[in-house]
């Protein structure tokens, strides 16, 4: 019982240390200041290990030059800004971030197309990379994995060079059924939580629209339409349609997506 005292006393003392440094703003939070080794080691560890473990459950399509080439104009509409390219420099505010976007050539060497696809997928908390598979279909992440595993053999004259195949036309799945624990994660994605305090949402606290809280009670939608799965679909979609005045901007949300987020909306009594 004393031992466990001990380390009772020791948790307590080594949180209150926490707490006090926390509280005293001794952690330089600003992106000019590189982090401390500990800090950054344990950070890059629990990431490639975390993209690791989930990667397993990736399952890899058949990939050729064609998916590459037409990953080749995704790159540049998405990813050449923050990345780079060979011979191509990020874009200025992409230097200043902390940490730094990573070197896709290298990432191309040690790790694999799944890992690469998961990160692509889902994007890295706290470092700047987005998740793209509400802004992109399975098949264009692909076509960028197939694209950034060349990037090690591109010299720069080689990369300026290339030519972008041309994109097919992606589809919305317009058709799938209303699925609110989707639209759970998709209300995230769309970053509804700067404007509206949600339930069992953490993160950004800056609530200058009306709160989601028992949105599914309410009778109508931004005041102007009787509040149904339809109208919350055309509400998320097109609000400025809707109301002209409002403060609501268009998210540019993809017709599946606003289905999603409507469905989760509606369990919010």
């Amino acid at each position: 019982m004393r031992v466990l005292g001990y380390i009772a006393a020791l948790a307590l003392a080594v949180g209150a240390l926490g707490a006090a440094a926390v509280y005293s703003g001794i952690y330089d939070v600003s992106a000019t200041d590189q982090h401390l080794w500990p800090t950054y080691w344990t950070l890059r560890a629990a990431m490639e290990r975390s993209i690791a473990v989930r990667a397993r459950r990736v399952r890899l399509p058949p990939l050729d030059e064609a998916h590459a080439r037409r990953g080749l104009g995704l790159y540049r509409s998405h990813c050449l800004r923050c990345h780079g390219a060979p011979g191509v420099a990020p874009e200025p505010f992409a230097l200043g971030m902390l940490p730094v976007p990573e070197n896709l050539a290298y990432i191309a060497r040690t790790r694999s197309m799944a890992e690469i696809y998961w990160t692509v997928r889902n994007g890295l908390k706290m470092t700047g990379m987005p998740a793209w598979q509400y802004r992109l279909s399975d098949d264009e992440m692909w076509d960028i994995v197939a694209f950034v595993k060349e990037l090690p053999a591109l010299s720069p004259v080689q990369y300026a060079a290339l030519k972008p195949a041309a994109l097919a036309s992606q589809e919305d799945d317009a058709q799938a059924a209303p699925d609110a624990e989707r639209g759970r994660q998709a209300i995230q994605q769309y970053a509804c939580v700067t404007c509206h305090a949600i339930p069992g949402y953490t993160g950004s606290n800056a609530p200058v629209g009306p709160p989601l809280e028992h949105i599914a009670k309410r009778a109508f939608i931004a005041g102007v339409l009787p509040n149904n799965a339809g109208n919350m679909e055309r509400w998320i979609r097109s609000p400025q349609e809707v109301k002209p005045a409002s403060a609501m901007p268009d998210l540019h949300v993809r017709v599946r997506d606003a289905k999603d987020i409507a469905a989760f909306l509606e369990t919010l009594h």
